[in-house]
């Protein structure tokens, strides 16, 4: 049930925001009462830390074992691309909460921010000084800022592949919107970090399984569509 509720707070947060979503909105379309919702969660407050914590916890907790563990520098950047894409890209409502959170109440999750992402830069840091010895990575790139990047990168390309996906029609060719997008993103990240005789070496190829598994989990976006129609379309509560 805890989980249930995470996930539909996540969709109307991300859809309304926290001040436009109830607690009785959230436990409606749990489909519980709200005395049962308030059980596992006292205040509209915790549900959404609990809801944060859950999405940046997955950082803390994934990358820098992704970093720390693989051996090879491609696949170090193949881990962590795989594990930023697949969890986003499995509910793009994901994306969308924490862009709506930094615009919103930007102090709140800088605060987030740093309790659980802030030792991923150390580790990347740590990564891009062992490449640059190894002459794969660009002497220029500068870690931290190149994280940035990288993750306003994949959670606005998720967030707003919806709306702005009309951009990239579907292609006989060149495959669906989805994949076509998460290829272009990871040449992206990738030529911005690697050196061009590092991506001449067959070891920086990104397998089509990767590509595979990071799309896997995602709800198609007509789905997504559907259901957010269906929530926008839901009148709002006050409180």
């Amino acid at each position: 049930m805890r989980a249930q509720i995470l996930g539909v707070a996540t969709r109307l947060f991300a859809a309304h925001g926290f001040e436009g979503t109830s607690l009785q909105d959230v436990a409606d379309e749990v489909g519980i009462r709200k005395p049962s919702l308030l059980y596992h969660f006292a205040s509209k407050d915790e549900l959404r830390h609990a809801v944060l914590r859950e999405l940046l916890s997955h950082w803390k907790e994934t990358l820098p074992r992704v970093l720390l563990a693989a051996t090879a520098g491609d696949a170090q950047f193949d881990g962590v691309m795989r594990e930023l894409v697949a969890f986003f890209a499995a509910d793009a409502d994901r994306a969308r909460l924490i862009i709506r959170e930094g615009l919103d109440r930007p102090a709140e999750l800088r605060a987030e921010l740093a309790e659980h992402v802030q030792p991923v830069a150390a580790n990347m840091a740590e990564y891009v000084r062992k490449g640059r010895k190894r002459g794969e990575l660009h002497a220029e790139v500068d870690a931290a800022a190149y994280l940035f990047q990288v993750i306003v990168l994949l959670l606005c390309g998720i967030a707003f592949g919806d709306s702005l996906g009309a951009l990239v029609p579907e292609h006989a060719r060149l495959g669906s919107r989805d994949e076509r997008l998460l290829r272009e993103l990871l040449r992206i990240a990738r030529s911005s970090l690697f050196t061009e005789n590092a991506l001449s070496s067959s070891r920086l190829r990104v397998p089509s399984a990767a590509l595979a598994s990071s799309k896997a989990p995602r709800t198609s976006l007509a789905a997504r569509a559907g259901a957010r129609g269906r929530a926008e379309r839901k009148p709002r509560t006050a409180g």
